[in-house]
């Protein structure tokens, strides 16, 4: 059974939308996902699942999430490949000057296209240095994430659609979990 990794947008951010992680895997497990894992308290689940169709599965999960917490908010899935596959494409990777926490990957729910990814490869991002390919989109944050130069409103704009955002320990986190589920039988 295929293992994903479910990334909920904006929840337990600065007091907003709370969902409490065990509520949230009783929500995954009522429906009938399997070895449900959470990972911090910022809507992160790794599952087991035989669905094929992912973006049914994203929006049924956004259903049960909404009519359990009240409130909507979006759900991302990646499979263990796909996020292997996010690592592995890391344009900072080699780069010794990198602090992890400052690293942000940004998952898109889908491919804006080529055009999109071009207007937002010339958007102005100094200090902050960024990087577009595929569903993701890498930030670096030179002098930390609190007060970025750089809009995420101007690039969600651009793009014309939303994403959510995990730092990079927290995506190597949540490989590791996902790797680790898919070994157990």
């Amino acid at each position: 059974m295929p293992v994903l990794i479910s990334l909920l947008r904006g929840v337990n951010v600065g007091g907003n939308k709370k969902v409490k992680m065990d509520a949230l895997r009783a929500v995954y497990e009522s429906l009938g996902l399997r070895d449900v894992q959470t990972c911090l308290n910022s809507g992160n689940v790794v599952f087991r699942t035989g669905a094929s169709d992912l973006v049914r599965l994203s929006k049924r999960i956004e259903t049960a999430i909404e009519r359990t917490v009240d409130f909507h908010c979006d759900v991302i899935l990646r499979t263990t490949a796909d996020l292997r596959d996010v690592i592995a494409r890391n344009p900072f990777a080699a780069r010794r000057d990198i602090n992890p926490s400052r690293l942000l990957i940004t998952f898109l729910p889908s491919d804006p296209g080529e055009q999109a990814r071009n207007q937002v490869r010339g958007m102005k991002t100094d200090p902050e240095e960024l990087w577009i390919d595929g569903r993701e989109f890498y930030i670096y944050f030179p002098d930390g994430m609190a007060r970025p130069t750089l809009s995420m409103a101007a690039i969600e704009k651009a793009l014309k659609v939303s994403g959510t955002g995990r730092n990079w320990n927290t995506t190597r986190k949540l490989l590791e979990i996902a790797e680790k589920l898919e070994g157990v039988r």
